[in-house]
């Protein structure tokens, strides 16, 4: 089972001890000042407290965090998987807003402040598989979307979430210039009983720090069922919609990238196999590669969304 009922083990019993010791402490439950403080290099004026743990973590041994803040995809600050890591830090993540908006019957711009004051925090480790064909184990801290979305009461007329990234191409090096790989700002979207699932959370840390930059600072979210790319990241507006929205990379290639995007083995992506993975920290390009689950492993959580569909129809 990928999905643990408990979690004995605490991250520092994982991680070299060099690399979890040297964190300056687990985070949940911080006042927004104090988030927004340590996010955008001020000094904390708030306690920092521990996470929760969840029932819903998995079990597996994580990714070293020296790997999972220094390879990975965000294209608004380069293509290549160092180039986040080297370019990210001009991103100004405080003050933050997100504007929730459509069919709801209390929009909000919400502050990053106001959106973290009702919530608890919880850490949540979780499978992340890139549609690339790698993965990683990643100990987020988050609370789930579902919390965020009751306050601004959807309609019935709401169908689907569609999420926009924040558009800064002073402090987003990817989005000027002459090549831009995507259209901006970055969209996704998800149907609303998938935002509203237990397992979609808003990630506000990672290896109980606050988001780094490269990571999607300050709010990104995090489908574990879900290739990669569907966890927008510096998200700055959540809206309601009736209709499928459609998301970035169905403008650049609809006929590669669909809006569902679940983790499926049996359905290859054009030019590559979707049948295995290879896990980052497992020896390189070298590595043998492991078999890639459905639904990344969160099938039994998940898979009775998708009753009746054809999956590879709604790839």
């Amino acid at each position: 089972m990928l999905i643990g009922k408990s979690r004995d083990v605490r991250p520092s019993e994982i991680t070299p001890r060099d690399a979890y010791l040297h964190r300056r402490g687990l985070l949940a439950g911080i006042g927004a000042v104090g988030l927004g403080a340590l996010a955008g290099g001020a000094d904390a004026t708030a306690a920092t407290l521990i996470a929760a743990k969840s029932a819903l973590s998995t079990t597996e041994p994580m990714t070293l965090l020296k790997d999972v803040t220094s390879y990975n995809n965000y294209y608004e600050f380069g293509t290549d998987k160092g180039d986040p890591a080297s370019n990210a830090s001009t991103l100004k993540t405080a003050p933050w807003s997100v504007v929730i908006d459509g069919m709801v019957a209390k929009p909000a711009t919400l502050t990053l402040e106001d959106m973290l004051k009702p919530v608890s925090l919880e850490e949540r480790i979780y499978r992340m598989r890139c549609v690339e064909g790698w993965s990683m184990v990643i100990p987020w801290d988050g609370f789930p979307l579902a919390d965020l979305l009751k306050r601004v009461e959807p309609l019935g007329s709401a169908k689907f979430v569609a999420f926009e990234t924040v558009v800064r191409p002073a402090e987003m090096s990817g989005q000027r210039g002459v090549f831009q790989p995507l259209p901006w700002p970055y969209r996704e979207g998800l149907r609303l009983d998938e935002a509203m699932h237990p397992l979609t959370i808003i990630a506000t840390g990672l290896y109980g720090e606050p988001l780094p930059n490269q990571n999607g600072a300050p709010l990104r979210l995090v489908v574990p069922w879900k290739y990669g790319f569907k966890g927008i990241k510096s998200i700055v507006r959540i809206s309601l919609v009736d209709k499928m929205p459609e998301t970035s990379w169905q403008q650049q290639n609809k006929s590669e990238y669909g809006f569902y995007s679940n983790v499926n083995p049996a359905v290859d992506h054009p030019r590559w196999s979707q049948a295995t993975e290879r896990r980052i920290g497992e020896g390189g390009l070298s590595a043998k590669r492991r078999p890639t689950l459905p639904y990344n492993g969160y099938g039994e959580q998940v898979a009775s969304l998708y009753a009746g569909m054809d999956l590879k129809a709604n790839f």
